[in-house]
């Protein structure tokens, strides 16, 4: 019997190798691990979901998850609801702005942020928003409540609670399995060992684990 497989998607400006703590602990919990890594500045939206929906379906095994970070999160949920048939049993976004992003829309203001930012970040929240989630799929998002150092501290206020980086009401993607807030920045959650062991929850029962669970 194939053991289970997790499939990890970057955020924006990564290489998936940000992950690597997350893909260990995983590994060592018995999954087996793949990086999906993208090209999401050059690459339209669409394109970067056919390419993740080619290597779900080459890495599948006969339990399939999805782990996916930021951007990653959304690339995830729109691949899933182009290409309903992949063999994907839940889903983890981890910070991810599901239902908008002021820092993007602050970035995209500008000229040279529109460059850096790429097609993918805007059409995948703003020219095509998910709206709600309808798929066969459980989805589970933990969003971060702490600020960190970071790309978040350069754009002023955001609205609060955020990550410093994403605000928690922009993961809030209705329709999901369940929502979990810790305290953990955008980038601190993919080194945290609470978002690793909650995210394994997820993916064994369905849901986080609750304080007086």
């Amino acid at each position: 019997m194939a053991r289970e497989t997790i499939i990890l998607v970057h955020g924006l400006w990564m290489t998936g190798l940000e992950m690597s703590l997350l893909r260990r602990h995983f590994q060592n919990q018995g999954y087996a691990v793949h990086r999906f890594s993208y090209h999401m500045v050059r690459r339209s939206l669409a394109t970067n979901c056919q390419l993740l929906r080619d290597f779900i379906a080459r890495h599948a095994g006969e339990t399939t998850h999805v782990v996916a970070h930021s951007l990653g999160g959304v690339l995830a949920l729109h691949t899933l609801r182009h290409y309903p048939e992949l063999p994907v049993e839940r889903v983890v976004c981890l910070g991810s702005p599901l239902v908008g992003s002021e820092a993007g829309r602050r970035i995209l203001r500008y000229k040279p942020g529109r460059t850096i930012i790429g097609k993918t970040l805007p059409e995948g929240i703003f020219e095509y928003p998910l709206r709600e989630w309808q798929g066969t799929q459980q989805v589970g998002v933990i969003a971060g409540t702490r600020w960190g150092v970071g790309f978040g501290l350069v754009l002023g206020h955001l609205p609060r609670p955020n990550d410093g980086l994403i605000a928690v009401a922009e993961t809030c993607l209705p329709g999901i399995q369940d929502h979990l807030e810790l305290p953990v920045s955008h980038n601190g959650m993919l080194l945290s060992r609470q978002t690793a062991d909650q995210s394994h929850c997820f993916l064994q029962h369905g849901s986080f684990r609750r304080a007086s669970s």
